[in-house]
């Protein structure tokens, strides 16, 4: 239960949402108008375009506080949380699973990828529509805000994804707990289209 608590507040266990519902109770979604579907089908094309992405993230939970650090994606399937010190966290998704590491009790834990915000972002035909409904969308300026969930299992929660509209891109995501607890992650200094090492997506084992 520990390790789970931690996990839900890095943002990475899609277990959210404010009021939950029985399992197998779909939700219907938001109508969006012609113009709102218009930029959810070009977020859609821009997240299935970027194929790698690097930034610095910023993290900030209500009950450890703002930590950093640098995100590496390779898509499909594969990112990389690498926590500032003194964190000793480090998170890496690759192969189907969310490989979570904390160096301070030497412990790995494991969760599948598809139980996962990640796993949204990191399938190979990310998309908001099917098995994932969108329960509200706003713009304002040069930002658009999706607010998420899976369509067939409401109750595991909600998700609210942050896109910058020019140049159209990921900018980060709130993450709303069962219990309430919210997770705000950021992102800045942007790259796509870079180089990484394979090595980055090595799953973190246990440690002797």
């Amino acid at each position: 239960m520990m390790m789970r608590r931690i996990l839900v507040a890095c943002g990475v266990v899609l277990t959210l949402g404010g009021t939950v519902l029985p399992l197998h109770q779909a939700v219907a979604g938001v109508n969006l108008t012609s113009s709102q579907q218009g930029w959810v089908n070009k977020i859609e094309a821009s997240l299935a375009a970027t194929k790698t992405f690097q930034a610095r993230f910023e993290q900030v939970t209500e009950q450890n506080g703002t930590s950093t650090g640098t995100v590496l994606l390779e898509r499909p399937g594969k990112m990389r949380f690498s926590y500032d010190p003194p964190s000793p966290l480090l998170l890496v998704a690759n192969e189907g699973k969310v490989v979570f590491q904390d160096h301070s009790i030497g412990q790995v834990t494991m969760i599948p990828l598809d139980h996962t915000p990640l796993g949204l972002l990191l399938r190979p035909d990310p998309r908001f529509s099917g098995d994932v409904s969108i329960l509200g969308y706003e713009q304002q300026g040069n930002e658009i805000q999706l607010q998420v969930t899976r369509t067939e299992n409401p109750g595991e929660g909600e998700m609210t994804l942050f896109f910058a509209t020019h140049p159209l891109s990921l900018k980060g995501w709130t993450v709303l707990d069962a219990q309430g607890h919210r997770t705000v992650v950021h992102f800045s200094n942007v790259k796509t289209g870079v180089s990484i090492p394979a090595s980055s997506f090595v799953l973190p084992k246990d440690e002797d």
